[in-house]
């Protein structure tokens, strides 16, 4: 796979490259500045067994945008197959970009050269999640051509008083 150089509107030298095993610890630790402090819902965690499942299963699919040899931005996907299905689906699970370089399409870029891959790969739909209220990532998915919004419903429930009265008997 070739990298992606560009200028970016801020005249940032941009490059949009595979990743590698040596970016773990970088994309790492930017996703947990990006997701640990607002995520509500626990189906799917921002840790390091999630990434490195996501290098060690899709590595294709998990790319990193460069600028000034710092890693600004990630994106993770996948593919899945469905049983007695001949389609080819796209997961684009994890996008990110550091908070000092949003709106200069980063995400634009890493998306698209995802997108790229993925047709490659003989994808031919491609799902993402957000939360309800993340309006940023709403828009972003509406302008690439995303639809068909469907709500989830997460629940949750304590068990800490249970353990205490179960503790108690």
């Amino acid at each position: 796979m070739k990298n992606i150089k560009s200028k970016d509107k801020k005249n940032i030298n941009l490059i949009i490259r595979r990743m590698e095993i040596e970016d773990l610890a970088e994309v790492f630790a930017l996703g947990e500045r990006i997701f640990t402090s607002k995520s509500p819902n626990l189906y799917r965690t921002w840790d390091e067994y999630e990434l490195t499942e996501f290098f060690l299963s899709d590595s294709d699919l998990c790319l990193v945008a460069e600028a000034n040899a710092k890693i600004v931005g990630f994106i993770l996907g996948t593919t899945l197959s469905k049983y007695r299905s001949a389609w080819t689906y796209g997961n684009m699970t994890w996008l990110g970009v550091h908070n000092k370089y949003r709106k200069i399409g980063i995400a634009n870029k890493l998306f698209n050269h995802l997108i790229d891959l993925m047709i490659k790969k003989g994808v031919r739909i491609v799902v993402a999640d957000t939360e309800a209220d993340n309006k940023l990532a709403l828009d972003f998915f509406k302008k690439k051509g995303f639809g068909k919004i469907r709500k989830h419903v997460y629940m949750s429930m304590n068990l800490d008083n249970k353990s205490k009265s179960k503790n108690k008997t």
